[in-house]
């Protein structure tokens, strides 16, 4: 069970800071044309541009959504960053992964409030603030992480988002194939994050709750391909399901409306499947492979009903 107690704050594991601005935290400055600049304030120092500069001091104290003028007349607009917005910003050991994936993890993984979600591989902690987030403090979010230098880096950002040690969080540094296993724990979701997540599908099976959600979020079609065709070969999930999303923004001024020039295009895939009962199957797929699809030139698993796959049970 998680530590946190009914009495916590919302404000304490939550994320959102509301009042007046206060030394420690963390604001967001946009000028005219929409550059941003992130940095914590600490009373008595500076913040500098082309624009001249700014007094901490003159921010700490102050609600925020207001505009504030540099020494040589810059406007900037003052307000907390947006958790989409800190992710992108923070300081990074791994890459992050973006608002767009992690907001269709929480969806798509079906994260609620209280659930224990297992995360393998925590990267610079991204994520992690989203998990957190959505279990809320009665819930419990287990990161394993292997490298201790990215561990690190991740402590310091979610401390850092939610002004604090977050009840409901657990950051293992190890390999979660063999400490998950290990610890005994069960859990209703786990979320693989890493370079072969098909190295700890034994162990996601293991510890899954029958109905639990395994999701894998990988860069490549090399990894994709061999962790969906790893999951089939399980048979102890349900048929997976892998997509990617795509953000474009528009343009839009009176008449003028059209697709914007930026895109978020590619960062990863997403891969969920869903855990079956202990000694459950779900029912065969019908398969139609493509001619060459599981060619010679393919080395990875082999699904039931391939040439080269497990028999088919009768």
């Amino acid at each position: 069970m998680s530590d946190a107690t009914p009495d916590v704050p919302q404000d304490a594991w939550s994320g959102v800071h509301r009042g007046p601005l206060r030394a420690g935290e963390w604001v967001r400055l946009v000028d005219a044309k929409g550059r941003k600049h992130n940095f914590a304030l600490e009373p008595g120092k500076r913040f500098f541009s082309n624009k001249g500069h700014i007094e901490h001091d003159e921010l700490i104290g102050r609600e925020e959504g207001f505009t504030v003028t540099s020494s040589i007349g810059g406007e900037y607009l003052v307000f907390r960053p947006l958790l989409s917005e800190y992710v992108v910003s923070m300081p990074r050991g791994a890459a992050v992964v973006y608002p767009k994936d992690s907001a269709q993890i929480i969806a798509m993984a079906d994260i609620f409030p209280g659930a224990h979600v297992v995360e393998a591989g925590v990267g610079s902690g991204a994520l992690t603030c989203s998990l957190l987030r959505a279990v809320g403090p009665h819930g419990r979010v287990s990161s394993y992480e292997r490298r201790e230098e990215f561990a690190d880096v991740a402590r310091r950002n979610v401390t850092q988002f939610f002004g604090g040690d977050h009840p409901a969080w657990q950051l293992t540094l190890g390999d979660l194939a063999e400490a998950l296993p290990a610890s005994g724990e069960r859990c209703d979701r786990i979320i693989l994050d890493m370079l072969a997540p098909w190295d700890c599908l034994d162990a996601a099976a293991d510890a899954l709750l029958p109905g639990g959600i395994v999701c894998a979020y990988v860069a490549t079609t090399t990894q994709l391909s061999k962790f969906v065709e790893a999951v089939r070969v399980h048979g102890g999930f349900t048929e997976p399901s892998p997509w990617e999303s795509l953000v474009r923004d528009w343009h839009v001024e009176g008449l003028a409306v059209r697709p914007g020039h930026k895109m978020i295009g590619h960062t990863a895939f997403l891969v969920t499947a869903r855990r079956m009962a202990p000694g459950q199957r779900a029912p065969l797929k019908k398969r139609r492979p493509a001619p060459g699809a599981y060619g010679p030139d393919y080395t990875g698993p082999r699904p039931p009903g391939v040439p080269g796959g497990p028999a088919e049970e009768e």
